[in-house]
């Protein structure tokens, strides 16, 4: 908060970003409206991605504080950990960051003083129980942090409403069950994520018994040629992708499935990746091509951590924390709305173009302030664009 204060103009004291940190802030819509404004034109294809970011944290007061599993460290992290559902604009390959909320962890029911059993389960004889019902995989009870999630989705989308159509929602493998599809599907919203490596998917049967669903099982290694969508060869390297439809016993019904081979010609070893999507008419370039978009809002969470200062605020309450975080993304949001203004037709604007160029109109500012006589507004502005160029990467457009 000091060092926004530092480099406000008149008006913005270092008290007076304290009592705006204390302010309730709807940061949702500010960022939709700046969506709309300027990251969006009327006909463009949109689709919603939604993940997790660790923030690490030290001390013992700061709202939310917890463990959590850092993709980037590969293991569980001191810190906070926030969701965040992003705009993803098909036709530009855009992310724009909507809403950041705070994931809190909640604490076990068992009081300190209470013995946990540690005695091993009764081990099940081997077969079905005897009695048993088949489980309902439509009408399931979510796990908590799937139902926070979808009333996350179910606001965004209300605030939405129709002014854009949104069809599809991008998660990533850790979203990969059936428990995301029906939050997706009782959202209105197609999931597109990626299952495990060893998933075990069969093809639909097709032979006589009219009540069996589930046919020879997928080798992902081994797939019939009939399914190639796509073959690239690079070197020693060739890339194969399959696109089928299939059946899981984890999920009620069919799934859109895209298979990712890489060959190593080489070596012959064989890797591969497993997409699927609920909607069975989505075609499997496209499946593959929206899952790799997904990436874009880790570009958001970069942009946010290394210039924005989401992992450097040294906030502690609830309220200070939220707007903290999510300034952060907005700023992401109006850095790229200015560079696409500013950039120049040949090359675009990266933030520290951007940084550079407003630190250096600061720099002049102050300097003239300590002049007898005010310099000619010609002269002013040259030093405007001149101060401001010495430390950007690219070139600028001057405004």
């Amino acid at each position: 908060m000091l060092g926004i204060s530092r480099w406000t103009e008149k008006g913005g004291s270092y008290r007076t970003i304290q009592r705006f940190f204390q302010t309730t802030i709807e940061w949702s819509k500010l960022n939709w409206h700046l969506f709309l404004e300027h990251r969006y034109t009327q006909g463009e294809y949109v689709a919603m991605a939604g993940d997790h970011t660790v923030v690490t944290k030290s001390g013992k007061q700061t709202h939310g504080l917890g463990y959590f599993f850092s993709s980037i460290q590969n293991k569980p992290v001191k810190g906070l950990e926030f969701f965040s559902l992003s705009m993803i604009n098909i036709s530009r390959r855009e992310s724009t960051p909507i809403l950041m909320e705070q994931t809190i962890r909640v604490k076990s029911n068992v009081s300190e003083n209470e013995e946990v059993s540690t005695a091993p389960a009764e081990k099940r004889k081997r077969g079905r129980p005897k009695g048993s019902k088949n489980k309902n995989h439509r009408d399931i009870k979510l796990p908590a942090h799937l139902e926070v999630i979808q009333k996350h989705i179910a606001s965004t989308l209300a605030m939405i409403g129709q002014k854009v159509h949104v069809r599809y929602m991008l998660l990533d493998g850790a979203f990969g069950n059936n428990n995301a599809v029906q939050m997706s599907r009782r959202c209105s919203l197609h999931l597109i994520s990626k299952l495990r490596f060893d998933a075990a998917l069969y093809y639909p049967y097709k032979g006589p018994q009219k009540r069996r669903k589930y046919g020879e099982k997928v080798n992902p290694h081994q797939i019939s040629e009939h399914y190639l969508v796509s073959q690239i060869h690079e070197d020693e390297f060739e890339t194969r992708i399959y696109g089928f439809q299939a059946r899981s016993k984890k999920f009620p019904d069919l799934l859109n499935i895209a298979v990712i081979q890489r060959i190593n010609h080489k070596t012959n070893k064989i890797c591969h990746v497993i997409l699927f999507s609920s909607d069975l008419d989505l075609d499997t370039k496209e499946l593959v091509d929206f899952y790799a978009l997904r990436f874009q809002i880790e570009f958001n969470f970069r942009d946010a951590k290394q210039f924005w200062g989401l992992e450097d605020f040294m906030n502690t309450k609830e309220t200070h924390v939220n707007n903290a975080a999510n300034l952060a993304m907005f700023m992401v949001n109006a850095s790229h709305a200015l560079s696409d203004q500013m950039s120049a037709s040949e090359s675009s604007m990266s933030i520290l173009d951007l940084k550079s160029y407003f630190r250096g109109r600061k720099y002049v500012k102050e300097v003239l302030k300590y002049l007898p006589n005010k310099p000619d507004v010609f002269l002013i502005e040259t030093l405007f664009a001149k101060v401001g160029l010495l430390g950007s990467i690219n070139c600028l457009n001057s405004p």
